[in-house]
């Protein structure tokens, strides 16, 4: 039996994905007439792709954040280790390798 692992994106799509069906199928149902239904789930259709911008907007900047702190952290150790070794090449002095 294979185990298959899902992420919090596959989840979270899986989930608003449930979300919608039932809710339009909740609108289906409800005793409205067909004008009436398709101005409510044009008007939730509006609702969630504004929200869903908003919430994609919000993931690329902690996104960005993120690599940005990454990329701090990496070039210090980088650099911390260039120092060190420029201390033990001046410390021990230059060794050449034999032939």
């Amino acid at each position: 039996m294979s185990e298959e692992k899902c992420g919090a994106g596959g989840i979270l799509v899986a989930f608003l994905a449930g979300g919608l069906i039932g809710a339009g199928l909740a609108l289906l149902y409800a005793p409205a007439s067909g004008r009436e239904t398709r101005e409510k789930i044009g008007g939730m259709a509006e609702d969630l792709k504004k929200k869903s911008e908003q919430w994609s907007g919000d993931v690329k900047q902690k996104v960005e954040g993120f690599v940005e702190e990454e990329r701090s952290v990496l070039k210090a150790a980088y650099d911390a280790g260039r120092e060190a070794m420029t201390r033990e090449k001046a410390r021990f002095g230059e060794v050449t390798p034999p032939e």
